[in-house]
């Protein structure tokens, strides 16, 4: 009987006592979430950064005699809310002038490395002419749509490195600066 009287005793404390800690103490609320890797506000008060960029390789998923190395140089504008705009020149593959204008958003805080983070893109682009208009979908006289996806690792408040996946057929390596 002593075991029984005891063992009911247990139990009831047990159901007791976490009844009692939630009627002395609340509950904290959360702080709200900041992005310390976002762009941060101008001393003028507009907010965002100047990014350049420069690509000096870039590799092809398939081999064709006609491709050439590709390049890229270029700027973007990001927000404080991670949207960006920008443009860039590059040689494309087959060795011709072309450049591209777009829009985006840079991705952060979905990975638990706060370094780490994805990017997209999309716009117009121009250069794809003569015998190899129709190496990029929707080709009208040079202008085509181009959407770009790409992950990056932002080594230091300033520099960083992406991979941008160009399609179905290459992968471009990017080094960033942004500017203060």
């Amino acid at each position: 009987m002593k075991v029984l009287v005891s063992a009911l005793a247990m139990a009831a404390a047990c159901t007791a006592l976490p009844a009692l800690s939630q009627t002395t103490i609340e509950p904290e609320k959360p702080a709200p979430a900041v992005n310390a890797r976002a762009p941060a506000a101008s001393p003028s008060g507009s907010g965002g950064t100047w990014r350049l960029m420069a690509s000096p390789y870039t590799i092809h998923y398939s081999h064709d005699p006609n491709h050439r190395p590709v390049w890229m140089l270029g700027f973007e504008r990001e927000r404080l809310d991670g949207m960006l705009w920008g443009a860039c020149y590059f040689s494309n593959s087959f060795g011709q002038p072309s450049a591209m204008v777009y829009g985006g958003q840079r991705l952060y805080d979905f990975s638990p490395y706060p370094q780490f983070f994805a990017q997209w893109t999309a716009g117009i682009m121009y250069g794809y002419k003569g015998e190899y208009q129709d190496k990029v979908p929707f080709n009208h006289r040079g202008f085509s749509p181009g959407v770009v996806l790409a992950l990056g690792w932002q080594f230091t408040p300033r520099y960083s490195l992406q991979a941008n996946v160009l399609g179905n057929s290459a992968l471009m390596f990017q080094f960033s600066i942004d500017l203060p």
